[in-house]
């Protein structure tokens, strides 16, 4: 890379390199290769007053408790730098030089000047190294800790042998650690019993109780219990066995937080993610994560935590204990099917982001089919997961692990493997310093489940991952997912910045014919026996100094200097580094290796400058690009080439599983026919072509080459070959550095059959990052790398972007190269070798190959606090790589959804308090301000006797899906604390201690029923507020877009945003006897307790809510055409409120106010049929053309004929059947409708209809077109 000159040359100037006999060229960076006692005095002081994780005064944290409400800076589209347009590129420009010209009395002042700020360049680097946590002398933890009692075998159902959750489970994985040799390489633990003191951090004291009475209840007093459940048993033991199993846990985070371990694993039961606050469910007693985040945050003063939940299960109860709560992360990736899969709730769609200051801590990724295999699994975890928590920085990760998303397990139906849970496993081993913890939630197919578990216990014991089996490409389902997820979280997140993107239809087109014609290849195999492999040692290290003797006879400064990899050496000895490695002799490469990449006549050239002179050799190179030649040049470059060889050999034989190649001159510029850049043979080209050969096929091989500059040899060698996938990352400054020209741009992709394989992401502006390579790791290069699934890495190892680099410029620290070689470890087996290329800060390149060495080692990543988020121009170069590449690599359309209308802008429903002062907040009353007097009246009536039991007020998306009416009620009854309950002196809600009560999901709030939708129509759609709760905390109500007889005026719909909804409470149920996938023991209907409401009952998207006991007077009755409207949203069904009061089994009384929620949805994929307006505009009194009435009529979006309603005489629902035109706008109110969706839609894309609409209409524009 280039160093910017500080003389007139300007922007473009480089120090010219090769030329001359004598004389010295002044360098414009840090020099640090002299002074090595200072450089060990300054290191020996900072080791004694190292501060942990600081790197430099510049690196500030930006993590949750600095930043609470997770504000997003103003943004602006990324541009490019400005290009200088004055300097043509020029192939002669030298690598890394600037023009000599004899010095004068002006320039030797100007080298002392510039001398002394490299002076203070280098102590300023000197001083942020210092603190690097790499010395030897630093107490590593280590070893995988395992709790196992056979205790938690000791309860199991009494009234039904087939339950699925049963002591079964345990013995086969005991059966599986056992067979794999696991249990005795884990650091065993004792479980313990976790105190009530620790169970009330995040239960009541009541439900406590209550649990702790079932060890003396008789077994028709358990089944009576457990029948007012979902999906639980009760034993004697039970409530023993779940104290056990939150206690194993915690024994597991004392040891983690202590550094008695480096991470762990408790093999516990019941499991304890769909446990709440005061309810069981799901199997689950006690929510033993929850416990543990809270307990490791108060007990240890952990600030961040970070919950996985892969469970195919979503973990509601861990999700409502911390969705008000910034501190704690959680994150769930679930099977959903539009809410018809258990636990059937809303909140568990990608739309539920949190609440309040938790709004954005809640990332929910639900899965819509079934069949999700690893590739999707592997795909969240980048393009979501990753990218937040390095933005989080979690100082522990505990992850709910269920294994029922595995191939073969009866419950999820999942097609995942347990080698793709060694994946997910090594991904979050880069988090929290590898502070991980897991614990066993569901998984119900034995055998899947206890490889499964086997194999997240290998990674977290540091064996490599192995290959995956299924196709590395994320489905179309799971691409629409995590885009939808991605809209609602992006913008609480500054590292999921990502610009709109579209996508070709014609591309999607062909993906979608592809993918069908895969899934029909492709079938779910019989889980693949996993093997381990069994290895000597576990990386290999190559380094000898007969590699020094290539140098440059007439600059001793020459940035490419011996000493380079000498000084790495010399560093990894001094951290013990080197002797845990496996020294591995180098050899010279054989002809026949150079002639796989090189011609023989270049070959022969290069060999006959070891008997030339040295005014000859100075000649030849001049010939080059960059490059000066000794006459042990051509030894040196043979020796590096053929060292590289030598360990790919070691790898594919199984000596070693990765390794490190100290090798000088670098090689990645070396063309077939010419040396450049100060390369000559290109040796990872060279050992890729060996590798091929020694496995007899064109085996698959990745090269990531994080040099700072182009690897142009490498890229020109295999452009042509699909069996080698090329990824540079490097400075390209729109082609003007070097090497100079457009073969580092993103639009280069290769050549015939090697189209698409050639991968460039061109950084375009200097001081790029951390966080811009994590950027590129996560949407870019591993998206594809595991989509191409390769069976070697070579890293061209280049730490010229390094921080502190002369010729970078860049800011790149050794942690950050540590987890990008981490988070390649887990392709191809962990078969990855380390090629040094170029780099000349001595420091920088030694502490950042230690980094990366600790990392093949297996050791703890450091923790990676990043300053800042990728920048803009970053971002530019990576979306336009992606661009360049989408239609080859499929892995790659996982985009955000346009976000033009605000459909993802998420504002406080109340005026934030500047320092709250206990948990619970009274309801502001300030968002009641702009309504109106008749719904003021309506809130104020239904809030009187419930307003002091209201909790904290949660704000929610403007528009998202699943957001109508929700409320979480709590009841406690005294009787249910006893123990003594029964089914006709308590409801489901008094007896669990706080039942949740859950709102359907959209398609039956609308009323749309399909045939597998039968779960759905089951769910509640409507609740009545119940103000005799004696829960202080009832929850929120979430109001979105009101609508009542006020709102309706002047035949339109106004909405009442959420910055004008007033909390009442969040309703979240869990739907008793309807359960489809949790097997619950027959129970019978419990009397008292709320009727569940079908959507024909509920009359689609209207919900009907009783917010107050006092008297109102009786609405005036609906006018027949806003009757229509409403029933329209139900899928034509008529609406007959008398009919719907009645099925509310008391919700409806007569006298009370009545408000209608009506919630469209924000997106639809039929927008893209809407045509443009007619040049005749529209004209809102148009008849009906079939029939000619003037009542009730819509326009058709497609062709714009104007029809009557269903409630007329259908002729538009007729224009439909017969068309297929999807979409229709109401000439009433406005609103759209898309028939194949049934439900209302309302897009940016609809705004200019719809404001035509209201100009002929009214006469004026829409007031607020948002």
């Amino acid at each position: 890379m280039e160093a910017r000159s500080l003389g007139p040359h300007g922007p473009s100037g480089r120090r010219e390199v090769g030329r001359g006999r004598s004389g010295r060229s002044s360098s414009s960076g840090p020099r640090l290769e002299s002074g090595p006692g200072r450089i060990g005095r300054r290191r020996r002081a900072g080791r004694e007053a190292r501060v942990r994780g600081e790197i430099s005064p510049t690196m500030t944290s930006t993590g949750p408790e600095h930043n609470i409400t997770r504000s997003r800076r103003i943004r602006q589209t990324p541009q490019p730098p400005p290009h200088d347009s004055s300097g043509t590129p020029k192939r002669n420009v030298k690598k890394g030089a600037v023009p000599r010209c004899s010095p004068n009395l002006l320039e030797i002042k100007k080298r002392g000047k510039m001398k002394k700020l490299s002076q203070a360049a280098e102590d300023y680097l000197i001083a942020g190294l210092q603190d690097l946590d790499l010395d030897s002398d630093t107490r590593v933890p280590i070893g995988t800790g395992l709790v196992f009692d056979e205790q938690l075998n000791e309860f199991h159902c009494l009234w039904d042998d087939s339950f699925p959750e049963s002591p079964e489970r345990l013995h086969a994985i005991k059966e599986q650690l056992i067979q794999d040799g696991l249990l005795d390489r884990c650091v065993s633990f004792q479980a313990r019993f976790a105190e009530k003191d620790e169970l009330m951090l995040v239960h009541s004291p009541e439900f406590i109780e209550l649990m702790e009475s079932t060890q003396h209840m008789k077994e028709s007093e358990l089944r009576v219990l457990a029948d007012t459940y979902d999906s639980v048993y009760l034993h004697p033991n039970s409530y023993s066995c779940a104290c056990l199993a939150s206690g194993s846990v915690l024994r597991l985070v004392d040891a983690v937080l202590a550094s008695e371990i480096r991470n762990g694993m408790a093999i516990i039961r019941p499991p304890g993610h769909h446990a709440q606050h005061s309810l069981m469910d799901g199997y689950c007693m006690f929510n033993h994560l929850a416990v543990a985040a809270r307990y490791a945050q108060q007990k240890h003063g952990v600030q961040r935590v970070l919950i996985v939940d892969w469970d195919v299960h979503h973990g509601q109860g861990t999700q409502f204990m911390f969705d008000q709560d910034p501190s704690v992360l959680y994150f769930s990736i679930h099977r959903y099917e539009q809410g018809r899969f258990w636990p059937h709730l809303p909140a568990a769609n990608w739309s539920t982001i949190g609440f309040g200051q938790g709004q954005g801590y809640t990332i929910n990724v639900p899965w819509n089919q079934v069949g999700m295999r690893d590739a999707d699994y592997i795909a969240a975890f980048l393009h979501i997961l990753l990218p937040v928590a390095f933005e989080f920085r979690p100082q522990l990760v505990l992850v709910a692990a269920g294994f029922d998303a595995l191939l073969g397990d009866p419950k999820g139906e999942m097609a995942a493997t347990p080698a793709g849970f060694a994946q997910l496993t090594h991904l979050l081993m880069g988090l929290a310093g590898g502070r991980l913890i897991l614990s066993l939630e569901g998984g119900y197919n034995l055998r899947s489940l206890a490889e499964g578990v086997s194999a997240s216990l290998h990674t977290l014991l540091g064996d490599p991952c192995p290959m995956l089996v299924s196709p590395g490409i994320p489905c179309r389902s799971a691409q629409n997912s995590l885009s939808c997820t991605l809209g609602a979280i992006e913008p609480f997140w500054e590292f999921l910045l990502r610009p709109v993107e579209i996508i070709e239809e014609d591309i999607m087109e062909e993906d979608s014919m592809e993918e069908s014609e895969e899934s029909e290849l492709w079938e779910p195999p019989v889980l693949p026996m996993l093997t381990w492999p069994v290895l000597p040692a576990r990386t290999g290290l190559i380094y000898d100094q007969r590699m020094m003797s290539h140098c440059n006879l007439w600059d001793n400064h020459h940035p490419e200097t011996p000493q380079r990899i000498l000084r790495i050496m010399c560093h990894l000895e001094e951290l013990g580094l080197a002797g845990r490695c496996l020294i591995l002799p180098a050899r010279p490469a054989t002809d026949v290796e150079l002639l796989t990449c090189h011609s023989a006549e270049y070959v022969e050239r290069i060999r006959a400058t070891e008997s030339m002179k040295t005014r000859e050799l100075h000649r030849e190179g001049a010939n080059f690009d960059s490059i000066y030649i000794c006459p042990n040049t051509f030894s040196c470059a043979q020796l590096a080439t053929g060292t590289v060889c030598r360990l790919v050999e070691a790898v594919m034989e199984g000596e070693v599983l990765n390794g490190v190649a100290l090798v000088r001159p670098p090689g990645h510029h070396a063309e077939r026919n010419a040396a450049c850049g100060f390369c000559f043979f290109n040796s990872v080209a060279v050992a890729a072509r060996h590798a091929q050969a020694i496995s007899g096929r064109a085996l698959r091989i990745l090269i990531v080459d994080w040099d700072i500059h182009h690897g142009n040899g490498t890229q020109h060698i295999f452009e042509n070959d699909p069996s080698v996938l090329y990824i540079s990352l490097h400075r390209y400054d729109q082609g003007t550095f070097f090497p100079v020209g457009d073969e580092g741009s993103c639009n280069r992709i290769g050549r015939g059959a090697g189209t698409g394989f050639t991968v460039n992401v061109g950084w375009n502006t200097s001081r790029i990052g951390d966080s811009d390579y994590l950027m590129a790791w996560h949407r870019l290069v591993l998206p594809i790398a595991y989509e191409f699934n390769p069976e070697l890495v070579l890293v061209s190892a280049g730490f010229d972007a390094a921080r502190g680099d002369p010729l970078g410029g860049c800011h790149v620290s050794p942690e950050c190269y540590a987890h990008l070689t981490h988070q390649l470890m887990g392709l191809a087996g962990g078969r990855i070798i380390l090629v040094l290329e170029g780099g000349y800060n001595l420091t920088s390149i030694s502490e950042s190959m230690a980094a990366c060495t600790r990392s093949l080692l297996g050791d703890p990543l450091p923790v990676l606090a990043l300053s800042r988020a990728p920048q803009p121009s970053a971002l530019t170069s990576v979306t336009e790589t992606i661009q360049a590449h989408r239609k080859y690599w499929r892995s790659l359309w996982i985009t955000k959804i346009e976000d033009k209308e605000g459909m993802y802008s998420f504002k406080s429903a109340t005026k934030k308090a500047s320092k709250p002062t206990k948990p619970t907040r009274p309801i502001n009353p300030a968002p009641v301000e702009r309504m109106t007097p008749a719904v003021k009246k309506l809130l104020e009536a239904g809030m009187g006797k419930a307003s002091s039991s209201l909790s904290a007020v949660k704000s929610i998306p403007a528009q998202t899906e699943s957001k109508t009416a929700v409320m979480r009620t709590e009841a406690q009854a005294s009787q249910a604390a006893t123990g003594l309950a029964t089914l006709h002196q308590t409801t489901s809600e008094a007896t669990m201690g706080g039942a949740m009560m859950e709102q359907t999901t959209w398609e039956s709030a609308t009323g749309v029923a399909t045939p597998d939708q039968t779960t759905s129509e089951e769910a509640v759609g409507g609740a009545l507020l119940d103000q005799t709760t004696s829960e202080v905390s009832m929850g929120e109500t979430i109001l979105d877009k009101i609508i009542s007889e006020e709102v309706v005026k002047e035949d339109r719909l106004k909405q009442i945003t959420s910055e004008e909804a007033v909390g009442a409470a969040k309703l979240i149920q869990t739907p008793l006897g309807s359960s489809t996938d949790k097997q619950t023991p027959p129970a019978s209907p419990v009397p008292g307790a709320t009727p569940q409401l079908s959507p024909s009952q509920l009359a689609g998207s209207l919900r009907t809510l009783q917010l107050g006991s006092e008297p109102q007077k009786t609405s005036e009755p609906q006018p027949p055409e806003e009757e229509g409207l409403l029933a329209e949203a139900a899928g034509g069904r008529d609406v007959d409120d008398a009919k719907l009061m009645q099925g509310a089994g008391g919700l409806a009384d007569t006298n009370q106010a009545m408000f209608y929620a009506v919630t469209p949805m924000s997106w639809c994929p039929h927008l893209v049929a809407v045509s443009p307006i007619p040049a005749s505009g529209l004209d809102v009194t148009q008849k009906c053309q079939d029939c000619g009435t003037p009542k009730e009529n819509w326009v058709c979006l497609s062709c714009y004929k104007v029809y009557c309603s269903r409630f007329i005489n259908a002729h538009m629902v007729q224009h439909h059947e017969a068309s297929g035109h999807p979409l229709v706008l109401s000439y009433v109110d406005l609103s759209v409708w898309c028939y194949p969706c049934q439900a209302y839609v309302h897009h940016q894309a609809l705004l200019d209809v719809k404001n035509t609409v209201h100009q002929n209409k009214f006469g004026v524009d829409i007031p607020h077109p948002h």
